[in-house]
């Protein structure tokens, strides 16, 4: 039978967390809850490790300080929850252990109270120890209580207050919007949700507050923020949930300049409260174009180099059949210099494979050895092309040089993914350095051959650059945004734009993507018309917080920095969702009943 103290017992109330306890504590009498994260049993002595939230501390259970404690002792387990009084002591001589903050105290056990038992685990909580993602979903209450998982969510608490303070002392307002709204085409697929009130009718969860916080702008409130939960019904992978959370900003009557200083300014006193890191502002830029001719990304990672160079008009001089190809129908070759490093033949022809699924199928390489030029298309350039190449990518003895044709953009996405990957097998990434970059001047829009017609690179509220909106009938593919990425060495976590703020440029964007008045106004009617009631220049951003997050703590997938994620099915593994619904709800939403597959 278990044993509760009274919960009207003053004496049974907590006096301190496991890991406050120090030698400045020793002699004061403590009241300790937790789990049993280990038990030593040696003879007449036995050794608890006893675990809250804040860390560990070591109880001993001596029969001749509390013989009954003692006696109950010998019944705990592993995750069993445990309530102790006792007294704090110092460690004997040679027996600290200085691994644990609390490792030069432990607490002598007076009394002991068995508040629950625990079945045997799916599996361990020590930490480091590897367990299928799987299993630790299923049982992800488990998973959370490990110290290695808890120690990720109090950062990210500590991430979530400062977010809070900073801002708040910029005078931004924390402003909420709605859940259940109208479904627009924004990017991504809606998440619906039926009305029962309306019959046919349906809800969609936000992909992000974009519409309301201009709306806020329109309604005067010139500084907003949030830390919203935002919906999207896409393809997941690693660092993409179905839900996730944003840090959103919007501001009126600022330039890209001011928002930029809040977003650097917010960003670099996170990482030196929480982390101890002092980021140095301002963060560099980038244009859009100047990102991916050098580096093939807009997300690029510029901890290394290994950069893109253009070697279009050197190698025009060689007779290289694949290449002569490329240039003929207006491509593009490009090159990098790997320098010192060097790969086997199986590895060059894996990154020609990888190089084809983008679509690019040419992947050349040369070896610079003896002086001289080495491999099959080596004989292909004559000297002048050979001096040309070499002089522009610096190519010395030893060095090995990638080149790949094809069209530009194809071009650049692959040797920029080459890139990166050269840098993790060759160990150029350091994993303390934390390189904030922004890219500015995106395209407005990019042609998508799937639908036929033009997109938003970003989304439809992106203001253009003023002497390019004359281009929107004729040249839409050339007119630049006015919008922003920021990034964090290789990975996006932030985008943003000033807006557009009158009706008759947001008018001209949404009939250039294809929606005429009609459809505009059935699905923007009420943006359109707040924009003819005084709305202010305004702009924002929106930051990932899990993606922040998840690079803080050193994470791989944004599911350990989310306390109940989903799988890449987009399932529940803990509650068993999405599941079958009753008729009877279904009914009642006017929706029919369907087998479960």
């Amino acid at each position: 039978m278990l044993e509760r103290p009274s919960a009207s017992s003053r004496d049974w109330i907590r006096t301190n967390y496991c890991s406050s306890l120090g030698l400045e504590h020793e002699g004061k009498r403590v009241t300790l809850f937790g789990w049993v994260h280990r038990r030593r049993d040696h003879g007449g002595l036995i050794f608890v490790d006893l675990r809250d939230r804040t860390g560990l501390v070591q109880l001993v259970f001596h029969p001749e300080q509390s013989l009954e404690s003692h006696a109950r002792a010998q019944d705990i387990r592993n995750e069993f929850v445990v309530g102790i009084k006792g007294v704090v002591t110092k460690r004997p001589e040679g027996t600290a252990n200085p691994n644990l903050p609390t490792g030069k105290v432990e607490v002598v056990v007076k009394e002991l109270s068995i508040l629950n038992e625990c079945k045997p685990l799916p599996f361990s909580m020590d930490e480091g120890e590897v367990v299928d993602e799987a299993v630790r979903l299923r049982y992800r209450f488990l998973d959370l209580r490990r110290p290695e998982l808890q120690q990720k969510f109090i950062i990210r608490h500590q991430v979530l207050q400062e977010v809070r303070a900073y801002l708040s002392g910029q005078g931004f307002l924390e402003i909420e919007t709605p859940f259940l709204t109208k479904s627009t085409p924004e990017g991504a697929r809606d998440y619906l949700v039926p009305s029962r009130t309306s019959p046919g009718c349906f809800f969609a969860l936000p992909q992000s507050p974009q519409l309301f916080k201009q709306l806020l702008m329109v309604s005067g409130f010139d500084r907003y923020f949030q830390v919203v939960r935002c919906f999207r019904d896409e393809d997941l992978r690693a660092d993409r949930q179905p839900e996730f959370t944003q840090i959103d900003i919007e501001m009126s009557f600022g330039e890209r300049d001011e928002l930029f200083q809040v977003v650097e300014g917010m960003l670099a006193g996170i990482f030196e409260r929480v982390k101890g890191i002092i980021v140095p502002t301002p963060f560099p830029r980038l244009t859009y174009a100047e990102a991916v001719s050098r580096f093939g990304l807009d997300s690029p990672d510029v901890r290394f180099g290994l950069e893109l160079v253009d070697l279009t008009e050197g190698v025009a001089q060689a007779d290289f059949p694949p290449f002569k190809k490329v240039i003929t129908e207006r491509g593009v070759i490009k090159g990098i210099n790997l320098a010192g490093h060097q790969l086997s033949r199986k590895e060059l022809e894996g990154l020609a494979d990888d190089c084809r699924s983008f679509g690019v199928e040419v992947l050349s390489w040369i070896k610079v050895s003896s002086g001289q030029w080495t491999s099959g298309a080596a004989s292909h350039f004559p000297a002048p092309a050979q001096e040309w190449v070499s002089q522009k990518l610096g190519l010395k003895e030893g060095h090995l040089l990638l080149m790949a044709g094809g069209a530009e953009s194809g071009v650049n996405e692959a040797l920029g993914r080459v890139r990166v990957k050269l840098a993790n097998k060759f160990g150029l990434l350091a994993p303390d350095q934390w390189r904030f970059l922004w890219i500015t001047d995106f395209p407005l829009l990019e042609f998508s051959r799937e639908e036929g017609r033009f997109v938003s690179k970003h989304h439809p509220f992106t203001s253009p650059v003023e002497e390019d909106i004359a281009k929107l009938k004729t040249k839409p593919g050339e007119v630049r945004s006015r919008a922003f990425d920021i990034v964090l060495n290789v990975t996006e976590i932030g985008g943003g734009s000033i807006r557009i703020h009158r009706r008759d440029v947001q008018e001209m964007i949404l009939e250039t993507l294809g929606l005429d008045k009609r459809a505009a106004e059935e699905k923007f009617g009420f943006l359109l018309e707040a924009l003819e009631y005084g709305a202010p220049p305004h702009g924002g951003i929106a930051l990932g917080l899990d993606r922040i997050v998840m690079m803080m703590v050193g994470a791989s997938s944004l599911r350990d920095v989310i306390a109940f994620p989903k799988t890449n099915k987009g399932m529940c593994l803990l509650t068993g969702a999405p599941d079958q619904v009753s008729a009877k709800q279904l009914q009642e939403l006017s929706l029919k009943h369907s087998t479960k597959k």
